[in-house]
């Protein structure tokens, strides 16, 4: 299901779509431009998992309709459901924009069928470890391709 959902604040709203929306894939090229700064040597590692082509699943948050902020879902197992790409502009944070993409994309996750969220963030993002335990993320083991790597902190949420 694709549609725009609105905030509280009526000059914000979520709209549901694909890896296709020209806005998201612009929100996204400042989000690696960010994390290549932040992960340093580690970047190209990371990159490999974080291709956007094929994302299904994908949220964008504008205001006054200026993209904001971003994040997309991806199943991973069958209930399951990877949160990936999640991005604020950095005059945009503080305000609670990410915490209401991550809600709106458990609430597709949860529509779809899974019955919890999975994500990895880097130890050098203290900012979205705040947020996903605030927003009721715990911390669980490594998995998959982060399983050993130390500057991985990956996170499950039952929804």
């Amino acid at each position: 299901m694709r549609g725009n959902f609105y905030l509280h604040d009526m000059s914000k709203k979520i709209i549901r779509t694909d890896s296709g929306n020209t806005d998201f894939i612009e929100l996204v090229k400042q989000l690696d431009k960010d994390l290549a700064i932040r992960d340093g040597d580690d970047h190209a590692f990371y990159h490999q998992f974080n291709k956007i082509d094929l994302l299904k699943n994908v949220v964008v948050l504008y205001e006054d309709s200026v993209p904001l902020s971003c994040g997309a879902i991806k199943e991973t197992a069958p209930g399951s459901m990877e949160v990936k790409r999640m991005y604020t502009v950095p005059t945009a944070r503080g305000k609670g924009l990410a915490a209401a993409v991550l809600g709106e994309l458990e609430k597709w996750a949860a529509e779809l069928g899974s019955t919890n969220c999975v994500l990895e963030t880097g130890k050098k993002q203290p900012e979205a470890i705040a947020l996903y335990q605030k927003c009721g993320y715990q911390i669980i083991p490594n998995y998959g391709q982060y399983a050993g790597i130390d500057n991985s902190v990956c996170f499950e949420k039952k929804l």
